[in-house]
């Protein structure tokens, strides 16, 4: 398994630390949205689950390999092709939606994302989403937080854009994504955010280097080419790539800085 808290520097086949590798400038960002913006993933297992068990089965560590980060189409042929489910993919997927109903409407967003996403925004970093997802699932996810969401030039949506021929794990969603900025985005000033390897390797088959915030413990190979790995999108540093820092008198970097500083109590 991987080691999360150390970087992979593509210059070279050994990990560092943060702060020892130094990587590409970008000047667009592009995020993935399921576990990566929106604390969804694991709503979504819990929806698996519900379905599979009616038919005794379980959603496992093999299934989730192959289907996290792909379209609809994709996962739902994947999973009933797997786990030898006696229903159609498209009843599968109806189902799915069903519950999306009960569970996606207001999902958490994650730890750090708000205030990146906002930070760069301000900064004028130009923005955008590939989700794998359909139009009418993020409108479901998104329905709370326009705020949030218009922070982004525009959004592709894998299951239901006629301009992504191929989904994750091919490159199609983020050449797209790139080409739609008001002046397309050279793939290799593009910055990628996702957390699953099969969007990691679409991003990297586009040009693009990745910056891995994994939901899940997946297996070392599945994330070596990732540029950075992250436990958190609170612990990225946007000098890194280039892109504007926070501001060094940001409640959070106080905090850090306070944190560090020694003691002026004096013990009697």
């Amino acid at each position: 398994m991987f080691n999360i808290g150390l970087v992979l520097c593509r210059k070279s086949k050994f990990p560092h630390f943060i702060g020892q590798c130094s990587f590409r400038a970008v000047t667009h960002v592009i995020f993935d949205l399921d576990g990566t913006i929106l604390d969804s993933e694991t709503l979504y297992e819990l929806m698996y689950n519900k379905i599979l068990r009616k038919y005794g089965k379980e959603f496992n560590k093999e299934v989730r390999t192959a289907i996290t980060g792909t379209n609809e189409q994709y996962a739902s042929r994947k999973v009933v092709e797997m786990l030898e489910l006696p229903i159609t993919p498209e009843q599968y997927w109806k189902e799915i939606e069903e519950l999306g109903r009960i569970h996606l409407t207001n999902p958490g967003v994650k730890p750090g994302a708000e205030r990146l996403i906002m930070h760069l925004s301000e900064k004028k970093v130009p923005l955008a989403i590939a989700t794998s997802g359909s139009l009418k699932g993020f409108k479901l996810k998104s329905r709370g937080r326009p705020d949030l969401f218009a922070h982004f030039h525009h959004i592709v949506h894998g299951s239901s854009d006629p301009e992504v021929i191929n989904g994750k794990p091919a490159p199609d969603i983020f050449l797209v994504a790139a080409r739609r900025f008001p002046v397309p985005a050279d793939p290799k000033k593009c910055l990628v955010f996702e957390d699953a390897p099969n969007g990691l390797r679409g991003a990297v088959d586009a040009g693009m280097q990745v910056v891995m915030v994994p939901e899940y413990d997946w297996a070392k190979e599945d994330v070596q080419d990732a540029a950075l790995i992250l436990k958190s999108l609170e612990e990225f540093v946007p000098e890194q790539f280039g892109l504007p820092g926070y501001p060094t008198n940001s409640p959070e970097n106080l905090l850090k800085t306070n944190a560090a500083k020694p003691s002026d109590k004096v013990v009697h």
